[in-house]
């Protein structure tokens, strides 16, 4: 057998790092969001922060610093509340359990600092993101040599951790992501994405499917599922029992569904009016022509709520109204609250990205997942280097993370467009202000009832924003608008099937101007909004009619079998 040499492993580690190509370019990302060296950082916190809030300040961490030493010289053990620390080695030791408790000392301080800061709330925002990544990327828990817990596993396992973690981080280096969950584990089509239908429609932006009944009757108008662009569509299908879309059919709707194409270089020149006119538009022209009906119900999930709004007051400006009704979950219309976002888009930033892929080119899909995993860092990237590269444990299989690697590109042009017109400049909720396929927007002119959700604790589309969507549709008749606030985040909220009987939601029948008001007369109640949702559809489905005995029509036959081509197209 080989004798462990920990000092000859770590050599050989750092050898191999230096000569990985791609390095560089996978710490890419988390560079871009803390330009600024820590030291840098703290003077210039410093230098903007009152002097007598800085004295205080200064005079209060001194204090329970001082507290945490004379408690270390008596050998008490601190009291660690963060989770990150709640592993016994943490407390069994005293070296150990004082340095995470003078990380968090320091990690209050430099919080309070932040929010000491003498600055315009924007900029304050964007320092305190900043002072947080910093702050979650220096946890001892991150560092072999800090951590205690993965010291142990590398005694008990002889190495072994070490050598696995060390592998497992290598491979992640090749794929240019942290992996969070056994990707082997599934296979799109095969037991993710797996509800029937057929693909029934396609062109260069987006196939169409149209699922399978699992009902004698339905309903008379058929339901448009318009997913977000940025992500794979199956995230409202992952499994049976928790998909949107089996759901849906269970109900007795005849749906349809947007897969959006994976983009390539072949797509660089691709617009936002793009993805109105022949995305969106296209596909509530096939489905009225497939199901032979004007009316439709229209759904519209996070940026795909942005587009089939968008889409459905273009028509409305050219003197058609299809829509019977529209669904729009954790969607933002008015750009006002970005929530945690905001601190990705200003005046340079934006400029850059219109500099480098405005005219032509592709955002990488890793560049968003990055984005989105530095919004909870803890969570989504150091939780998985402790575990994958320091304890060399394999991560579970788990469908919501093997969607949430599934990486989609954007065409640069449609981006760019989307990122100043909306979150830079918040240009849509103004009627007449955008001028999209050659008409103008004015949200206000969309004729149909409203389903907005919202998940209380979403941290991309907060839920006060996703509320401000009943002023802007049907602003002369609120009451057409019903507005369902539901617990968890953006994708667990939304992800709540009523068999699993989790979670919480709220309701008011009433109108409110305003989210404080509507939620100061919400009633909760448990479990799942989704028959909430299932009841709106229904009185705006039409009557019960027959199921249709097989997909598509002449014109548009049957393609290929759902989940299609396009959705298995992978960014990396």
């Amino acid at each position: 057998m080989k004798t462990f040499d920990p000092q000859a492993m770590y050599s050989e580690w750092m050898s191999q790092l230096v000569n990985q190509d791609k390095w560089q370019e996978w710490m890419k990302p988390a560079a871009a969001i803390n330009p600024m060296p820590a030291g840098d950082m703290l003077k210039e916190l410093g230098a903007q922060i009152d002097p007598a809030t800085m004295t205080r300040l200064q005079s209060e961490y001194m204090q329970e610093f001082g507290r945490l030493w004379q408690d270390f010289s008596l050998s008490k053990i601190p009291e660690l509340k963060d989770r990150r620390f709640s592993a016994p080695d943490w407390h069994n030791h005293a070296m150990h359990s004082y340095s995470a408790a003078s990380y968090l000392l320091n990690a209050r301080f430099l919080m309070a600092m932040a929010e000491s800061v003498q600055a315009p709330a924007k900029t304050k925002q964007k320092i305190g993101f900043a002072v947080q990544q910093m702050i979650d990327a220096m946890s001892p828990a991150n560092f072999l040599v800090t951590n205690p817990e993965a010291q142990s596993k590398l005694i008990e396992s002889k190495g072994e951790s070490l050598a696995k973690g060390i592998t497992q981080m290598l491979a992640d280096m090749q794929k240019g992501r942290i992996s969070q969950t056994d990707e082997s584990a599934f296979e799109v089509g095969k037991n993710v994405a797996t509800s029937a239908g057929m693909v029934v429609f396609e062109n260069h932006l987006f196939q169409l499917i149209q699922y399978t009944p699992t009902t004698k009757t339905v309903h008379q108008r058929p339901l448009l599922m318009v997913p977000p662009c940025i992500n794979k569509f199956y995230i409202l299908d992952l499994q049976p029992e928790n998909s949107v879309v089996h759901y849906a059919v269970e109900q007795g709707h005849t749906v349809f569904l947007v897969s959006w194409a994976n983009p390539d270089e072949s797509m660089a020149e691709i617009s936002w009016d793009n993805y109105i006119e022949d995305g969106a538009i296209r596909a509530i022209k096939v489905v009225q022509k497939i199901s032979k009906q004007e009316k439709i119900n229209t759904f519209g999930f996070c940026v795909g709520g942005t587009i089939i709004s968008t889409a459905l007051a273009v028509l409305a400006a050219r003197g058609e109204h299809p829509a019977s009704s529209l669904t729009l979950l954790t969607t933002l219309l008015d750009f006002s609250q970005t929530g945690v976002l905001d601190v990705f888009v200003d005046e340079m930033q934006v400029k850059m990205r219109e500099q480098t892929i405005g005219r032509r080119g592709l955002l990488p899909g890793r560049d968003l997942a990055s984005t989105f995993s530095s919004l909870r860092a803890n969570d989504l990237v150091w939780n998985y280097v402790q575990s994958n590269y320091l304890k060399g444990e394999a991560p579970p299989p788990f469908d919501l993370l093997y969607w949430n690697a599934d990486s989609t590109n954007l065409p640069g042009p449609m981006f760019c467009w989307y990122l100043r017109n909306t979150y830079l400049e918040n240009k849509l909720k103004e009627p007449g202000s955008l001028t999209v396929a050659g008409s103008k927007v004015d949200l206000g002119k969309i004729d149909a009832p409203c389903f907005i959700y919202g998940s209380r604790e979403d941290h991309i589309v907060p839920w006060p924003a996703a509320f401000a969507s009943t002023t802007l549709l049907n602003p002369r008749h609120k009451g057409r608008n019903r507005f369902v606030l539901g617990a968890s985040g953006h994708i667990a909220g939304v992800v709540n099937p009523p068999a699993k009987k989790k979670r919480s939601f709220w309701i008011n029948d009433g109108t409110a101007a305003d989210s404080d008001s509507w939620f100061a007369g919400a009633t909760e109640h448990p479990g799942s909004w989704w028959p909430e949702w299932s009841a709106f559809l229904s009185e705006h489905g039409g009557k019960m009619v027959k199921a249709p005995a097989k997909p598509g029509n002449t014109e548009f036959p049957e393609i290929e079998a759902a989940p299609g081509r396009y959705v298995k197209v992978r960014a990396d």
